[in-house]
């Protein structure tokens, strides 16, 4: 069945025998067999193997650091230190195995959520099947805003226009025609007869054959590894933090190894040095934590009616500064009935809604529906005018157009925007009467449609001559909660724009009505959008809440300006209209009601097209953003005060207070064990009473730098004098024991401080315990392997046994470390009140 390499060639006929198939379809059970025998239509994506992704733990730079201490061990001779790091290598990577499996796993599952849909004929039905069911010889059927998930040959077509540009780079859509006779020999871009997987229909219809899916698609044949992850706020702030970072972490290396050299240490002991230097100033688990806490995210959004697509976006959520939204369907309840209508001609009028009008069954665009249920003789009009022509949608031109026979003659009949008819219009000593109507509907917020007809001339658009007859105006009222969602959103300082190709009044009183638009604020048109430049563009939206008679070129280029204002961009669409702006946006949404194209290019697709779970997933993704902020200052913080007490205890010619197995002990256990509890953190207090930051200002702010600063060198300093204390009255060893434990409870202390960023711990204890239960759980699971490494584990962890009575000093290096971040809290909470 797949060995016709030149299927575009054959005559229809020939096509249906080879595939034993008809314009009826295949039966269910042809269909299933053919799916068992081809498989599903999904491309086989180059997964990585359970033990590559294994090896792959072992490539990092911390690895690295271990095994040239673990090669040190056994150059002096230390066998047992030599096992340890060998042994604790492996369970790092096999604690990072497991959580990226975990992680990978939660990511396939929620691709599956998101799955395109594709319209079939099985039966002689029109079925929706996900695209991963379709089989060789499959009837599909396709309409504005499907994407082509096989390659399929036409077999029936109306003014069918396609986006190739994933297949041959060519930006503007080509015209397709079922009857076109292509030659053996064409070139991919000369197939008029044949849609080819990843394809978007962006006008008009067709229904065609299936003649290839999965990896025997042309698409398979050409596809390119995975692209590059385009870059976040959070990807950007990373490593911008990064690059500061690392050379501090130089400066500070090269400072040590300068003052160890005057100290004359040996070359293996200052290597020993660094090499405990560097594994305590690493955040290995950051990556992973970080993931795991956009997983648990994506996991919650999806109980909430948002399901994720591409897993950074989830923390970009929490960083729009502006929405742009669509007004149909998201603002308002996208079910429209017919409140108001002005006739020159009602006879004619109800003609033309008739015949310029998709609707079937209970089937079809929401305004179609309407004028079918307005219209009492709809089926018999359609019936008795049949069609000659059709002219779909025309996103431009704002208007849809039919030809059909009426009393002998063929009549062109026009439905869509006035200003678009008014254009071709012949009758305008009526446009007065018109527009004042006009006018009085759109001030109540109603949707507008003229309607037309002249005698048909098969020339283009602007030669076209027709006369209105009449208005007819929708009521699409706001959907519940709407009207609550813009405040809080307002609340949050984040603005709400409307982008709709409405009429101007109509929007404006739409967005009133759900307080998008204020009284100080503006309106701005497609058109005065076409006269301006980006810099006034961008000045006039300052204060322009409403855009209407939109169309897509101006929605990306509003998006780019913007962006290019440093403005962090969400964009919510459902039509092929949106699909340039959801591509330039930050963090494209996707309506669950809307095309399949709107959701292939959609970052986040939400089920309920409604603002109000948009405003929700926002708040959601400020969580999700608080809980990383977090876990930086966790790791970055607990690994100051370990690079604080190192560094000092080196600057004053000072023993190692803690080895580099302790460390990594303390890195793995402490760090290892709590962070992994915190994507369950819960809200603290209302994340949605402050403004979006920006992203390197989100992460790594002058407060987030205090806060990791004040913890790391006053613990990291006050640690130092507790074992310069034990070592004036106590053993060596036993002061590196009581210093390796007392390390460890500190940044429990600092753990359960974390979960709060702000709220001292006694201002609300209730809370301070069930914000996230799952910290103490690790707390508890860290206690226990801490015992095994101070009294099982002793020559491994250079322990040994310690009087009962200094067992005293961790638990009051527990309240000091708990006490120094409460009092931080008090601190800037008052400082915060009286500013």
């Amino acid at each position: 069945m797949y060995s016709k390499k030149d299927i575009h060639s054959l005559d229809l006929e020939e096509i249906y025998k080879i595939y034993n198939t008809s314009k009826k379809g295949l039966s269910e059970v042809e269909a299933e067999k053919r799916l068992k025998l081809y498989g599903e239509n999904t491309l086989k994506e180059k997964e990585e193997s359970k033990f590559k992704i294994f090896i792959r733990q072992f490539n990092n730079i911390l690895i690295y650091v271990l095994f040239l201490a673990s090669l040190i061990s056994v150059i002096s001779y230390k066998y047992v230190d030599f096992f340890v790091i060998i042994v604790l290598i492996f369970i790092n990577s096999i604690i990072g195995f497991v959580q990226e499996i975990k992680a990978i796993s939660s990511i396939k599952a929620l691709k599956k959520l998101t799955e395109s849909k594709t319209k079939v004929i099985r039966d002689n039905k029109i079925l929706e099947l996900p695209s991963s069911k379709m089989v060789p010889g499959d009837v599909a059927i396709f309409s504005e805003g499907s994407i082509v998930t096989a390659d399929v040959r036409l077999f029936d077509s109306k003014s069918l226009m396609i986006d190739e540009s994933t297949i041959t780079g060519e930006s503007l859509p080509v015209i397709k025609d079922h009857k076109a006779k292509i030659s053996k020999d064409a070139l991919v871009y000369e197939l008029k007869n044949t849609l080819l997987t990843g394809t978007i229909v962006v006008k008009g219809k067709a229904s065609a054959i299936v003649t290839k899916t999965a990896d025997n698609t042309y698409f398979a044949s050409i596809a390119e590894e995975k692209e590059k992850s385009p870059k976040t706020p959070l990807t950007r702030a990373m490593s911008a933090f990064s690059a500061r970072y690392v050379a501090l972490l130089i400066i500070l290396f090269l400072i040590v190894g300068i003052v160890g050299f005057l100290q004359h240490r040996s070359w293996l002991n200052l290597t020993y040095i660094l090499i405990a230097e560097l594994v305590s100033a690493l955040p290995e688990g950051l990556p992973i934590v970080v993931t795991s806490v956009l997983v648990v995210g994506a996991r919650k959004l999806s109980k909430k009616k948002t399901l994720v697509r591409y897993l950074p976006s989830v923390e970009t959520l929490g960083s729009a500064s502006i929405i742009a939204t669509d007004k149909t369907g998201t603002i308002t309840e996208g079910k429209l009935i017919v409140k108001e209508k002005f006739f020159l001609d009602e006879k004619m009028t109800k003609i033309i809604a008739s015949l310029a009008n998709d609707a079937k069954d209970n089937i079809g665009d929401p305004l179609d529906l309407a004028l079918k249920n307005w219209i009492d003789n709809f089926d018999e009009i359609k019936n008795k005018y049949p069609q000659i022509k059709e002219y779909p949608f025309d996103v431009n031109l704002r208007m849809v157009a039919s030809v059909n026979e009426i009393e002998g003659k063929k009549k062109l009949l026009i439905k869509g925007a006035y200003e678009s008819l008014s254009k071709i219009a012949q009758n305008k000593n009526d446009f007065t009467s018109l527009e004042e109507e006009l006018d009085s509907m759109s001030k109540k917020g109603l949707r507008i449609i003229a309607l037309g007809y002249g005698d048909y001339n098969d020339k283009e658009f602007k030669d076209w001559k027709i006369n209105i007859v009449g208005l007819v105006g929708f009521l699409d009222p706001p959907k519940e909660g709407v009207k609550e969602a813009v405040s809080q959103a307002k609340k949050a300082q984040i603005k709400v724009m409307m982008l709709t190709g409405d009429y101007p009044l109509t929007a404006k009183a739409i967005a009133k009505e759900v307080g998008i638009f204020e009284d100080n604020d503006s309106i701005l048109t497609g058109h005065e959008i076409d006269q301006i430049d980006d810099k006034t563009l961008f000045e006039d939206l300052k204060n322009t809440t409403v855009l209407a008679r939109i169309l897509p070129e101006h929605k990306s280029r509003i998006v780019k300006v913007l962006q290019k204002n440093k403005h962090i961009v969400a964009v919510s669409g459902d039509g092929v209209n949106d699909i340039p702006a959801l591509k330039a946006a930050d963090l494209s949404i996707a309506m669950g009601s809307g095309t399949e194209a709107a959701k292939n290019v959609s970052k986040m697709i939400i089920t309920d097209s409604n603002l109000k779970v948009i405003i929700d997933a926002v708040r959601n993704g400020r969580i999700i953003t608080n809980n990383i902020r977090k876990v930086i200052y966790y790791l970055l913080s607990s690994g100051l005060q370990e690079i604080t007490l190192i560094t000092s205890a080196i600057l004053l010619n000072l023993p190692l207070p803690l080895m580099p197995l302790q460390i990594l002990w303390i890195n793995i256990v402490t760090d290892g064990v709590q962070d992994k509890t915190f994507p369950f953190a819960k809200e603290e207090g209302d994340v949605m009473l402050k403004g979006p930051q920006k992203p390197i200002k989100k992460f790594f702010d002058l407060s987030q730098i205090i806060y990791i600063l004040t913890f790391g060198f006053f613990a990291g300093l006050i640690t130092l004098e507790l074992f310069k204390h034990l070592l004036k009255n106590y053993s060596y060893a036993i002061s590196l024991t009581i210093t390796f434990t007392t390390v460890v409870v500190m940044q429990w202390a600092n753990g359960i401080q974390a979960q709060k960023e702000t709220e001292p711990f006694f201002k609300n204890i209730k809370k301070s315990f069930t914000i996230n239960p799952y910290i103490f759980v690790g707390i508890g699971l860290g206690l226990i392997l801490q015992l095994f490494a101070v009294y099982v584990f002793k020559e491994a962890f250079s322990t040994v046994k310690t009087p009962l009575k200094l067992w005293i000093y961790p638990f009051i290096m527990f309240l000091i470390a708990f006490f120094l971040v409460e009092i931080r809290k008090w601190i800037f909470l008052i400082f915060r009140r009286k500013k």
